[in-house]
């Protein structure tokens, strides 16, 4: 099922190093040559799906919270999809 998400609904992402110099996890999908961030409505999805993305295993992740006006703008501003 499709659901839009409004702009100024909160969504969750994955944060690397979310205590100091945090930034937001990015993918790299070979096969649509699409860099894109994982993007989810429910907290419990994106811990759901924690284990299927590409981590750097010395790096510490979060799960947080941002509003998708603010992610969107981030996101095309270098190059991502959601």
């Amino acid at each position: 099922m499709s659901t839009l998400v409004k702009e100024d609904s909160w969504v969750w992402v994955m944060v690397q190093n979310p205590e100091k110099d945090e930034q937001l996890l990015g993918q790299y999908d070979e096969t649509g040559d699409i860099s894109y961030i994982p993007t989810f409505l429910e907290k419990d999805d994106a811990m759901k799906c924690y284990n299927y993305l590409t981590l750097d295993k010395s790096q510490k992740y979060e799960a947080q919270a941002i509003i998708y006006e603010d992610l969107a703008r981030h996101a095309s501003e270098n190059g991502f999809m959601l």
